[in-house]
């Protein structure tokens, strides 16, 4: 088995550009204090920083000094694999706007690549920002949980095969039905006490693990599947206001796919899911939809690079695209996401991928796909199945559909809100009016946009009833 690779280092976000001088006058130094200590603070210390989830301390020049080499390279992987910040995207072409992007610019790359090159000075402590304050590492990100539900315990040997089963169902203990407006799926072991590597793979056992819930309904029971799922590395999710997901009075917890690798460490691990509730009372207007848009035909040769394996999704109704979160496994490297709308073809997103951070991208809600009913999804999902690709064990091997890290997936886990034709056209009109959109102006994931009143299409004929 691979195991995973370097946390690295963590997110770098915003930092103001250098003013340019006037012509003849040299360009301001850049320094610690005042140009690369504003970055570290807004994204990368939330992991860096002592007890915390990264290998080493981003907090003082003396801490951060070691790795100014490090972070050119690191920041100047773009959407490669091993990227830091972990955020994947690519940025020439399609969306760019998403909630809580940590990804850097051109200008912010060569600020940081200026500053390890001219020695990485630290500059006048007058410049310094104060400290920032940071939470408890253990911290959700979606604030303190209305409700934690903790799954039974799991141990990995420190060499071990990859393990794929399920785990027993946990009890919510809930009184009574709740609409939840934010999950949070979190690994808790004992591997941070011990020695041994200070990567993301020595940190964790799950890779993933795929969430339902267990209803009561009467006399028996159901299973509801839909919820979001854990990968290492993936953020908190946050649903539409308007998309609460209901948990039922005596709903009980289940993962019925769990894939585990080992660490290099006796480990004890088990998950906490945390749920954050709609006020009571609240009744959702909208109903969000998760999408698994893949195909079990991966067909990948050894040594060969590039390999490409597509899957296809038709919309039966119109939808709000809110979320993109590829999946795929060691050989993956690339997917990319089009609509395909009558003989309009738009390609709304492609981004890296990097087998040890599994990232979640929600759209900005002024930049969310508006897709008619009949658009086709089209998903494209690039292998390396090289030595190039360092998470790849053996390329020399054939590979195909499997669960183990070895073997490989093609899915877009896609989230939407379904929406009535009514809707739809209330949110088209609202895109146009935000964003000033005259007549035959679109906008990219908005194929109607450009219409003042949008042409009509059949709905689709209702599925015969099944003769009993």
């Amino acid at each position: 088995m691979k195991k995973l690779s370097s946390l690295g280092l963590a997110s770098l976000a915003l930092v103001a550009l250098i003013p340019a001088a006037p012509a003849g006058q040299a360009q301001p130094q850049v320094t610690f204090t005042r140009d690369i200590a504003p970055i570290l603070q807004r994204s990368c210390q939330s992991c860096h920083r002592p007890n915390s989830l990264a290998p080493m301390s981003l907090i003082t020049y003396e801490d951060v000094r070691p790795f100014a080499r490090a972070m050119k390279q690191r920041t100047g992987l773009r959407n490669k694999r091993g990227v830091m910040p972990p955020w994947f995207i690519e940025k020439d072409l399609g969306i760019q706007q998403f909630k809580d992007d940590i990804s850097l610019s051109d200008a912010e790359v060569n600020t940081i690549a200026k500053w390890a090159d001219n020695g990485a000075p630290q500059g006048n402590l007058a410049d310094m920002p104060p400290l920032r304050q940071w939470p408890d590492a253990g911290a959700w990100q979606i604030g303190t949980p209305d409700l934690i539900v903790d799954t039974g315990a799991v141990n990995m040997k420190a060499i071990s095969p990859d393990w794929w089963g399920a785990l027993d169902p946990a009890p919510t203990g809930l009184q009574e039905d709740r609409y939840v407006s934010a999950i949070e799926i979190k690994e808790v072991n004992d591997s941070f006490k011990k020695e041994g590597r200070a990567t993301v793979g020595g940190l964790f056992v799950f890779h993933h693990a795929i969430m339902a819930v267990i209803t009561p309904q009467g006399g028996g029971s159901g299973a509801v599947s839909g919820w979001p799922v854990h990968e290492v590395g993936r953020n908190a999710d946050i649903f539409n206001p308007d998309a609460g997901r209901l948990l039922r009075a005596g709903a009980q917890v289940i993962f019925p796919s769990v894939h585990l690798h080992a660490n290099g460490k006796d480990t004890n691990a088990h998950l906490q899911v945390g749920f954050k509730f709609h006020p009571k009372g609240y009744q959702p207007k909208l109903r969000e939809q998760l999408m698994n848009i893949g195909t079990g035909d991966i067909d990948l040769r050894g040594m060969e690079a590039n390999q490409r394996i597509d899957a296809y999704q038709t919309l039966t109704q119109p939808m709000k695209l809110s979320v993109f979160e590829p999946h795929m496994h060691a050989a993956g490297v690339r997917m990319c996401l089009e609509s395909i709308y009558g003989s309009l073809v738009e390609t709304l997103n492609c981004a890296g991928y990097d087998h040890s951070w599994v990232k979640t991208y929600q759209y900005a809600d002024d930049a969310a796909p508006l897709l008619p009913r009949g658009t086709i999804l089209h998903v494209s999902a690039f292998f390396d199945n090289t030595p190039a690709n360092k998470n790849v064990v053996d390329p020399r091997n054939w590979s195909g559909l499997g669960h183990r890290s070895i073997d490989n997936m093609v899915i877009l886990l896609a989230q939407g809100l379904n929406l009535t034709d009514e809707q739809f056209e209330q949110e088209v009109a609202a895109r146009r009016e935000k964003l000033h959109l005259t007549e035959g102006q679109s906008v990219l994931g908005c194929p109607l946009c450009g219409f003042l009143q949008l042409p009509k299409r059949p709905a689709p004929a209702p599925t015969p009833a099944v003769q009993q």
